[in-house]
């Protein structure tokens, strides 16, 4: 039986550079607005006051993220069309001749992992990088990364190294999907289910 990958995310050494991001964005070539790996600035937090004093308790840190390759990859239930599959290794991809566009599994996606590709007519997503993993590269966003922030493989082995969450404040709740990642979390990160923070860069991702 084939190891189930998934990607590992290091939040304490990202610092929002996105090269991650550019560099999946430029080997895929794909267009203004379709992103497979994103990053996410999330801020929030307070001033308490003492008198004349305040005292700031704020956050501010990243996320990257992309697919999960899910152990229960709601993308692949809803597809109509059986062009959402998951393979032996866990990943999920997607079939372009039976894909119709419909963008059911955009909609159920809880990571907005399938992206609906205009030009091509179809929806297209992170398959991580299985051209460069068959000749033993290492995904390009992995190795894009300045701080070494990302890494990939099996996810029993992730997990083993790196800990067990799989989220934090903004990503969804686990359990919707079961994702495969592993996340390292920022000092000041907040738990998945706590709401006191806002997404500051909405409209990039």
């Amino acid at each position: 039986m084939a190891a189930k990958l998934g990607f590992y995310f290091d939040q304490t050494a990202c610092n929002g550079c996105k090269a991650c991001q550019i560099a999946c964005k430029d080997k895929h070539d794909t267009p203004l607005g379709v992103n497979w790996r994103r990053v996410v600035e999330y801020t929030g937090g307070s001033w308490q006051q003492d008198g004349d004093t305040f005292t700031p308790n704020v956050f501010s840190y990243y996320t990257s993220i992309s697919c999960n390759h899910c152990e229960n990859p709601i993308c692949v239930q809803v597809c109509p069309t059986t062009a959402m599959s998951q393979d032996a290794d866990g990943v999920v991809t997607v079939d372009p001749g039976k894909c119709v566009g419909c963008r059911y599994c955009e909609w159920a996606c809880p990571y907005s992992a399938p992206q609906f590709n205009a030009d091509l007519g179809y929806m297209t997503k992170c398959d991580l990088c299985s051209d460069y993993r068959a000749t033993g590269q290492n995904p390009a966003c992995v190795d894009a990364c300045p701080s070494r922030a990302l890494d990939w493989g099996p996810i029993d082995e992730l997990r083993e190294k790196y800990g067990d969450i799989q989220a934090v404040a903004p990503l969804p709740d686990p359990s919707i999907t079961n994702p495969h990642l592993v996340v390292t979390p920022h000092r000041d990160a907040q738990p998945w289910n706590n709401p006191s923070g806002e997404i500051a860069n909405r409209e990039e991702v």
